[in-house]
């Protein structure tokens, strides 16, 4: 903004006239580029007395005065001149063709994914490191996202699995007790790609009327749109084992408990400790927190982990955790499945739950644009009760493919879709959704306890 000296003809001072960002660019264009200028304005002022109220209000006593501007392009002025905000340096390029120009944070680079949107108003670290997201760009939906900046405490794996993550403002600055570092520098340390400034509301009504999309993010100039769009049209997420890439490598003693300060469950649990084999698909460990204050002794072990070494472990329980992608890519872990449900009672997470489907006779499809956030109503069928629940699969269980006497115990209730499994005949349970809710309401932390119940029950009876 360049602002000038003159006079105000209402009140004979001297005022300030600004000219506006497009104007100024305007008159700072030449042919070759757009470059900055300073200007150095040089008043030479006649009776600078005059600029003031005059004794009389008689006007023929106000003397003019003469304003003398130079322009300064040399070089060196030029790199003093340099815009003071971040200009769109991002877009991203979506499979239907449509381009979005933002502003980039965290890391530079390309990055090819599937867009979804999530609708949690909080809990932004703990989607960025739920392994659940691995492929996908996370939209968020509230607009202000990076105003608690970032801590350690809050992280739901052990890095970042998400291919991106768009938001409609960055904030600048951050406040809270906790942070460690903002959102911007945790993303650039763990090359994850982030942009901002672009409309996010749009953007999810479009997916929300044509579905999940493919997209690439870059910040690369030397890419044309053309290319960024031939790269989005050739990327599928469907039939891609993401599991692999997300699980532990080896097996593993979890002891970690619901820090005391952040205990939402206070009722004494106390009886006799469980042990639990934790299938880990992409778990979170909040899921593990929570089980462990629950009083379960849990071993984690990979996804590829036979199901002849975990029936030797002996255990009480087997847990199917949530996880990434397209449970029909994963051969491997239904056939695990089938081979341990029966044996020991068994409780599945979402990833966990479609699993099951699978293992009992059912078939997987792929939704629209998925439930991605911490506000999803469902009902128990069993009790009459609507939860609110977080929830984050692009994927469900169709129920009109499982045997009849595999019961649907909860339904959501936006679109339907089943949202928990029983087969009593093998001490099997499920849910289609996050019983930890991290980020999230705790309407559904009774599964633990149900879990218990379940293992409990067959010990008794064995």
């Amino acid at each position: 903004m360049l602002f000038f000296i003159g006079l105000d003809p209402l009140a004979f001072r001297p005022s300030l006239l600004a000219l506006s960002e497009t104007q100024t660019r305007s008159h700072c264009r030449n042919r070759e580029r757009r470059i900055a200028i300073t200007v150095a304005i040089n008043l030479a002022l006649i009776n600078p007395s005059t600029l003031f109220h005059p004794k009389s209000p008689n006007p023929s006593k106000l003397r003019a005065f003469t304003l003398r501007c130079s322009s300064a392009t040399s070089t060196a002025v030029t790199d003093l001149a340099e815009i003071p905000w971040k200009t769109s340096d991002a877009r991203l390029v979506l499979e239907d063709g449509s381009i979005w120009r933002a502003k980039s944070f965290g890391a530079s680079g390309t990055q090819v994914g599937e867009v979804v949107f999530n609708t949690s108003l909080t809990g932004y670290q703990e989607i960025l490191t739920d392994p659940s997201y691995a492929g996908q760009f996370v939209l968020m939906t509230n607009p202000h996202i990076g105003n608690t900046g970032v801590n350690f405490d809050d992280q739901e794996s052990r890095q970042c699995f998400l291919a991106g993550l768009v938001v409609r403002s960055l904030s600048i600055n951050t406040s809270n007790w906790r942070c460690a570092e903002t959102l911007g520098d945790y993303l650039a340390e763990r090359n994850i790609m982030g942009i901002y400034d672009v409309d996010t509301r749009a953007i999810t009504r479009r997916l929300r009327q044509d579905g999940s999309l493919i997209g690439v993010l870059s910040t690369e100039r030397t890419k044309t749109d053309e290319e960024l769009l031939e790269m989005s049209r050739s990327w599928d997420i469907v039939g891609v084992d993401l599991i692999s890439g997300v699980s532990c490598k080896a097996p593993h003693d979890w002891v970690d408990k619901t820090n005391p300060e952040w205990e939402f469950n206070s009722s004494k649990r106390g009886g006799e400790a469980f042990r639990v084999i934790a299938y880990d698909f992409g778990i979170k460990h909040n899921i593990l927190k929570r089980l462990a204050s629950y009083g379960c002794k849990i071993t984690v072990v990979p996804s590829t982990w036979p199901a002849s070494e975990t029936l030797k472990m002996k255990p009480d329980g087997v847990l199917f955790s949530n996880g990434s992608g397209d449970p029909s890519a994963v051969p491997y872990a239904v056939e695990t499945v089938k081979e341990i449900i029966g044996r020991v009672p068994a409780f599945g997470i979402c990833m966990g739950h479609q699993l099951l489907g699978l293992a009992l006779g059912g078939k997987t499809f792929k939704m629209k644009f998925g439930h991605h956030g911490g506000n999803h109503p469902l009902r128990n069928l069993r009790s009459g009760h609507v939860e609110i629940s977080a929830q984050n699969h692009n994927y469900a269980v169709d129920s009109s493919s499982l045997p009849e006497d595999v019961e649907v115990t909860h339904v959501n209730l936006n679109d339907g879709s089943c949202a928990g499994l029983a087969y009593p005949a093998q001490n099997i349970m499920s849910i289609q959704y996050h019983p930890e809710a991290s980020p999230g309401p705790h309407d559904s932390d009774y599964a633990f306890k149900e879990f218990i119940q379940l293992m409990k029950k067959v010990k008794v009876n064995s």
